[in-house]
């Protein structure tokens, strides 16, 4: 049976989440997926960092009620979060990078990613900012070193459009798609249509949690754009940067806008768009499009994502799935742990005494 150390960067809901699971599935991932995770090393921003290397006990990581530097109390601990070196220096095999994401140059995750690959780790993410704007040099770097980089959740949290795409549909020569990739969008809207006003779509969805206290990057399109960044350069082959997808928000639509459409069969979402033109060259956008109610993605409904993959061979396929959710995206965190071991056990694994 495997063992892999990891190092959790970042002790949020994900992370958190993640930790969860841990304390609770080992077992089962023994039986069923041939390997357990311990976890070896945690980094927060708020709780500071620890180091431990026979292994940090997971029940008491998400039950401890930890105030502001909380893991300074620990042993092999410190009140201050200490990325780099928590990284660089934890017996870890994966690094797990669950830190918010910047959408103008992906630090201080790009860094936490590229130390971990340097160091001979292979890197777990759902951080949309080194995916989409730094995929190529670290996945280079990755190869480099003999390790993976991997972010299946960076996208659609736990619905694995990316492996979809990339694995199970290959041969069926893929030319573009058209998603709903952006939960909180897409519930405001829904919201819309039930008759609320913009404003107060927006504030129903910050009191269930949709919704940041600023949620400009989700209905102005910011999100989505990085995604079909992502999902672009992964499965087109493109090497697009997120100033080269157009990109409209949803903040301009009135309820008569709504009520239009809904009188003539349509409906309102927000669209993440690329595809392949017959020059070669992939474009992408981001964009209010009104549906017509038997298109694929008109039935979306809540938070839910889905992305239409437009094939040669198949025509359009549908994957619909959680876009959001701590469980959910530590799942994502899980099937990217779960690609790395299928492929190169041997080499990182550890055998249990």
């Amino acid at each position: 049976m495997t063992v892999y150390n990891i190092a959790l960067i970042g002790f949020g809901g994900v992370n958190r989440a993640l930790t969860g699971l841990i304390a609770t599935k080992n077992p089962m991932w023994e039986r069923e997926l041939g390997f357990r995770l311990n976890i070896v090393a945690v980094s927060d921003l708020y709780l500071g960092s620890v180091i431990s290397p026979n292994g940090l006990d997971p029940r008491m990581l998400t039950e401890a009620n930890f105030t502001k530097g909380g893991f300074g109390q620990l042993s092999g601990g410190s009140s201050e979060a200490d990325n780099e070196t928590v990284i660089k220096l934890a017996p870890a095999d994966i690094v797990v990078e669950a830190t918010f994401t910047n959408p103008k140059d992906g630090e201080p995750a790009v860094s936490h990613c590229r130390w971990a690959l340097q160091a001979g780790k292979h890197v777990v993410t759902t951080n949309k900012g080194p995916v989409a704007l730094a995929a190529q040099e670290l996945k280079t770097l990755a190869k480099t070193r003999g390790v993976r980089f991997e972010y299946e959740g960076a996208v659609m949290s736990g619905t694995p459009v990316i492996r979809l795409a990339d694995k199970t549909l290959a041969g069926a020569e893929l030319k573009g798609f058209e998603g709903i990739l952006n939960g909180t969008s897409n519930f405001v809207l829904g919201r819309m249509e039930a008759g609320l006003d913009f404003a107060s779509a927006v504030k129903e969805a910050q009191g269930l949690g949709y919704a940041e206290a600023d949620p400009t990057a989700d209905v102005e399109g910011h999100d989505v754009r990085l995604k079909v960044v992502i999902l672009a350069n992964e499965l087109l082959g493109a090497n697009l940067k997120p100033e080269d997808v157009t990109c409209d928000g949803i903040s301009r639509l009135s309820p008569r806008d709504i009520e239009v459409a809904a009188q003539e069969n349509c409906r309102w979402k927000l669209i993440g768009s690329a595809a392949r033109g017959e020059d070669g060259i992939v474009v992408g956008s981001v964009a209010p499009k009104r549906l017509a109610l038997e298109h694929p993605l008109a039935g979306v409904g809540g938070a839910t994502n889905a992305v239409s993959l437009n094939t040669e061979l198949l025509g359009s396929v549908t994957i619909t799935g959680p876009g959001a959710g701590r469980v959910e995206t530590a799942y994502a965190l899980l099937s990217d742990i779960v690609a790395i071991h299928t492929t190169q056990p041997s080499r990182d694994a550890k055998e249990a005494a």
